[in-house]
């Protein structure tokens, strides 16, 4: 569906998984997937969404509501690539923008197989 399964042996892509998670947050999965997909054309890569210039984001997003989380997405891309690797602790990625416990919980566990409660 949002091409986050793995099989065995294989992570998940935290890029992928991050950002799924921060859309689905306060949305449903079907109004999301549509917006998934054209991200992960137009931002294939955490680079890629980095270094787009927020308006391009915004627009992207337009429709998806919530526009804190884009803002918030785009700057935690930008920390992100700066340090060079993904975080793999709930406290680590709880430091990013727009991240919380729930979303913290769930990257590091479907992104790192790390074990966590993510209560919504």
């Amino acid at each position: 569906m949002l091409a986050l399964a793995r099989g065995p042996g294989e992570t998940a892509d935290p890029y992928r998984v991050w950002l799924s998670e921060v859309m689905l947050q306060q949305t449903t999965v079907a109004a999301v997937i549509p917006y998934f997909v054209r991200f992960t054309q137009r931002f294939p890569t955490l680079a890629t969404l980095a270094v787009a210039p927020e308006e391009e984001v915004l627009r992207l997003w337009a429709g998806l509501g919530y526009y804190a989380r884009a803002r918030n997405l785009h700057r935690a891309a930008r920390a992100l690539a700066a340090s060079g690797a993904f975080p793999r602790t709930q406290a680590a990625l709880r430091q990013l923008p727009g991240i919380g416990p729930y979303t913290a919980a769930a990257i590091a566990a479907i992104a790192f197989g790390v074990p966590g409660l993510a209560v919504d």
